[in-house]
């Protein structure tokens, strides 16, 4: 087998790794968000401005989950474009 196709191989089995590492932790954490929300529902006497906090930092938390994602797929990208030879 030639060089480059194990190189490629190897990183498409990096990639459907990586892939399946960040479906998992998007999973994990998408159920800790339902949670959260389900005992905040239960929790009245937790402020307005806690809520409205505690919601921002979610929103923020799967923002950058999301552009972390972009950057690894960015990253796959560029070497994959390396290998074909188009640089």
């Amino acid at each position: 087998m030639e060089y480059t196709q194990i190189t490629k191989k190897m990183l498409d089995f990096q990639k459907m790794s990586f892939d399946s590492w960040y479906n998992a932790v998007s999973v994990v954490q998408d159920q800790a968000v339902s949670t959260m929300g389900m005992m905040l529902n239960q929790a009245a006497w937790i402020p307005e401005d806690g809520r409205n906090a505690l919601q921002g930092w979610v929103q923020i938390s799967k923002e950058e989950r999301n552009r972390f994602k972009s950057y690894v797929d960015m990253g796959f990208a560029a070497i994959e474009k390396s290998m074909s030879g188009g640089a």
